[in-house]
This record gives C-alpha cells, structure tokens and sequence, in this order.
C-alpha cells in the first residue's frame, strides 16, 4: 500500500512509558522487529509463535482489521508508539548499528536453527546463498560451535565466506564433483535463496533423517521429486522470522557471543541498517505505551 512509512527493524531508547508498563522504564534500549500485535489467545501464541498468529499485523505496511483497517507505518520515523509485548531488549554488548538487522534476518534463520536441532556444537550446517540471510546464518552457526559450510553459485563468494564469515567450507553448487564430495555429511540446511534454483542435489547432502528449512521465497515453483526425500527420510520446511520469545533469545544470544554482522563490509564484525545510530549516544527515541492490542501509532 501506498504511501507508507517503512521500517520493520526498529532500535532506540524508551523516552517515556505509559502507567502500565512494567516491562520497560525510560533510558532502556530496545528494539522493534517484524510484527506489532497478534491475538495473543491462539495456540501459535499460546507457544510462542506470534509471528504465525493469524491476526499477526506487521510492523509497517500491515492492515489492522480490529482498528478499522487502519494501516502500521514504520520504524524510519522520529518516534514510533508501541505495545510493550512486542518490544525487546537490545544486551548493552550489542551496537544497535548490529542489533537492529538481527530484528527480522537474525532471528529469521535463529528461530529455525534452534526449532530443528541445528545449534548443537560439532553438528554440520549447509548455508544455501551468502546474501543478507546468509551471512547471518553463518556467523550463528560458528556461534553455536557448528561445522559451517556455505553452498552457492557464485566461486567469488569463497573468499567471503571461509576468510571473512569463518565457514568451514565452500561448494560451488553447480559443479558436481564439489557436491559429490560433500554427500551425506550435512545434519540441516538453511536455503535462504530468494531466486528459483535446483534444490534435489541439495538433499543429496544431508544425512538420513536431515531436515531443509527454506527461509528465502522464490516466486517460480520449486521442484522436488519424491525420490529426494523418502530416502533417509529427509525433511523441508519453511520459516518467516521468530516469535517474541525467539527474537529475545536471539538478542541476548548475539549481545553474549558477539555474532553480530554489519552490511557494508565483510571486514567488519557485525550488520549495520541504513539510517541507524553509529552510537549510544546518536540513537532515536521510542516512546512506549501500554496498549494491550492496540494498534502502534507514528507520533508526528
């Protein structure tokens, strides 16, 4: 829709907060990511999974029904309102210029990693494309003590990703020789790919039992023979961010072991958002209010 303010990765500090909120006090740094309210009453949000709620409403460029259809305008604004079940807090460790990404394309390959088992030291992950998703995924792989190996089309990506992310290894997924030689030695794959490619040599990599998480969205249908999967029992699944409680442990995981990864240069640690603060001292107010479902408001 259109106009809109966009802005789903929101960081600041709370300048204020409503007679409600017990959560948070003026002076904490806080963080805003994807979605901005759910029903709260459902089984996705009654374990944790807000983010599958099906009155979920996005962070900006979402349709509130139970507000009359109002649409959420987002985080690239001077202040922004919002409920205080759906802000987090950002570890004082972690640059909001890092926090601030791991808000949507951390948690979105966090959240699978840790609902599939694959966080456990000494385990293999296959990292499928090193775009944004990727290199995150990367960096909480090695985070986790996992052995990381990237999968791509692209040869120039090598250097990046075993010299500057730390990755185990690196397969070119159009040379076959590679693939073979790295057959059945994956415990899980994160697909972040966004574009069509072939995903049947993929599951040639995983172990019996491995499971595939697609996390990126491909607009053409993806093919997948029945073959590649009933042998070894092999699994695919999709995610889309992380609930509440997700993207908390995320932030405290991230702020604890330092993953954190700027966009702007593979020489730098951590991923740094267009528009956000460089340091403590630069970042933006976020008021808060407690508004139990209520829609989030731009104040102007």
């Amino acid at each position: 829709m259109y106009p809109v303010v966009p802005g789903h990765e929101i960081v600041g500090v709370v300048t204020d907060v409503g007679a409600g909120v017990k959560k948070f006090k003026a002076g904490d740094t806080v963080g805003v990511g994807y979605f901005v309210t759910s029903c709260r009453a459902c089984e996705c949000c009654g374990k944790g999974y807000e983010n599958y709620c099906s009155r979920m409403v996005t962070t900006c460029n979402g349709v509130d029904h139970e507000h009359g259809g109002a649409v959420t305008q987002g985080g690239f604004s001077d202040v922004v309102v919002v409920d205080e079940y759906y802000v987090l807090r950002v570890p004082d460790g972690l640059p909001l210029d890092s926090a601030a990404p791991l808000l949507c394309a951390g948690v979105t390959v966090y959240s699978p990693m840790v609902q599939h088992g694959l966080n456990s030291p000494g385990k293999h992950l296959g990292v499928v494309g090193l775009g944004g998703l990727g290199h995150v995924a990367v960096k909480f792989g090695k985070a986790f003590g996992m052995r990381v190996t990237v999968i791509s089309t692209s040869p120039g990506k090598r250097q990046e990703a075993l010299e500057h992310l730390g990755a185990d290894d690196f397969l070119v997924s159009r040379d076959p020789e590679q693939m073979a030689s790295a057959a059945g030695t994956m415990d899980g794959i994160i697909d972040t790919v966004s574009a069509w490619h072939p995903i049947t040599p993929l599951f040639s990599l995983m172990k019996p039992m491995g499971q595939i998480v697609f996390v990126g969205g491909p607009t053409r249908p993806l093919e997948l023979p029945a073959y590649a999967i009933v042998p070894g029992g092999k699994g695919i699944t999709g995610n889309c961010v992380g609930g509440i409680r997700d993207c908390q442990a995320m932030l405290d995981f991230a702020g604890e072991h330092g993953r954190h990864h700027r966009r702007g240069g593979a020489d730098q640690d951590g991923l740094r958002q267009h528009g956000a603060g460089a340091s403590r001292e630069q970042r933006r107010p976020l008021p808060l209010r407690h508004r139990r479902r209520r829609q989030p408001r731009l104040d102007s």
